[in-house]
């Protein structure tokens, strides 16, 4: 891969002083807060905002109460998954340097769902902690065979070859999925639904199993961002500055691919998050790892969770999954960049 000046990231940083970056993270965190308020508040039914505060404070006397104390779970889920996919997206890229890297591009969501479809219909799965296993280790066998894949021939993991043997892969295994689904009808059903990708559904309980792999991937790849800095330079000038390149490599990609595992055993193969993210946070506070990474959780957050309010506004009464709302955002988004960066490498 073609290394990256090292004065890019320096030029990039004085660009965006921590002033403009502090204005940023607080517009930020601003902005989750509102998605999250709309979140409870905006649904199939409407719900007047006096019932909404009641409700958050525990009230549940009347039928539009009891649909904001519902929707409460659904928005922390839908916070939780979005900050891992963001954050999953941004560390993908930033270990690839390629600016295509998404859970959902390069085959890794759909390794994890292929991962636990098999385990149900084959080995009796039911574990729901099993299914975060699983996921985590079929996501992983995915990373690991698109990588090998889009190493192979001339000029080594190009971000090019990297996007078309993911899009392929992922492609086979949604292939391998409906093959293994369609002919059982006693998991089709639910298992349609989940194929798609959404937060509906959603249970403290659910989010309570899931919550501590999702801690434990939002560590790692956070404590990555210093090494991620390091890697952009290129390989060689990062060992010369005393970086250990593989295992600093090997770390931050563990930590995304748990994320990944972790976010489709709950919430399906929801794609593009991870592509739209990363690249609207550099705009803001450019290539510095220490900023983007957590700057890319909470934007992924925002943006999952208005995704998933509009799938219910829109459809009203019925909804549409978040999974559809981030394609139909995403796959332009996808077409954009690489018609205007022509798949250069980060």
């Amino acid at each position: 891969m073609t290394a990256v000046e090292p004065r890019e990231p320096v030029a990039a940083s004085r660009r965006r002083p921590a002033r403009v970056r502090l204005w940023w993270l607080l517009a930020l965190v601003l902005t989750v807060a509102l998605t999250m308020l709309a979140s409870v508040a905006f649904g199939s039914r409407t719900v007047p905002w006096s019932d909404v505060l009641a409700a958050l404070g525990g009230a549940e006397d009347s039928l539009e109460q009891a649909a904001v104390a519902k929707r409460v779970p659904r928005t922390v889920l839908a916070v939780l998954v979005g900050a891992a996919l963001g954050l999953a997206g941004a560390v993908m890229q930033g270990v690839t340097r390629n600016p295509l890297a998404d859970p959902g591009v390069l085959g890794v969501n759909m390794g994890a769902s292929l991962a636990v479809v098999t385990a149900v219909a084959f080995f009796g799965l039911t574990s729901p902690t099993g299914y975060i296993w699983v996921a985590m280790g079929g996501a992983a066998l995915a990373a690991g065979f698109v990588y090998t894949v889009g190493s192979l021939g001339r000029g080594g993991a190009t971000p090019l070859k990297l996007a078309l043997a993911g899009a392929a892969t992922s492609a086979a295994f949604a292939s391998l999925v409906s093959a293994v689904v369609l002919p059982r009808n006693d998991i089709a059903g639910g298992f349609r639904l989940w194929q798609i990708g959404g937060v509906g559904g959603a249970s403290f309980e659910r989010t309570g199993q899931v919550l501590p792999f999702l801690l434990v991937g939002f560590a790692v790849c956070l404590l990555s961002a210093r090494a991620l800095n390091s890697l952009a330079l290129g390989d060689e000038l990062a060992a010369g500055l005393g970086e250990r390149v593989a295992v600093a490599r090997a770390l931050a990609a563990v930590g995304a691919v748990v994320l990944c595992g972790a976010c489709t055993a709950v919430a399906g193969p929801i794609g593009f998050v991870g592509l739209v993210v990363p690249h609207a946070c550099r705009l803001l506070v450019g290539v510095d790892h220490r900023w983007l990474l957590p700057f890319s959780a909470l934007a992924g957050a925002a943006l999952l969770t208005t995704a998933d309010v509009v799938g219910r506004v829109v459809a009203r009464p019925t909804e549409i999954d978040v999974g559809i709302i981030t394609a139909l955002i995403g796959a332009p988004f996808f077409i954009h960049i690489v018609r205007r960066q022509k798949v250069r490498a980060l």
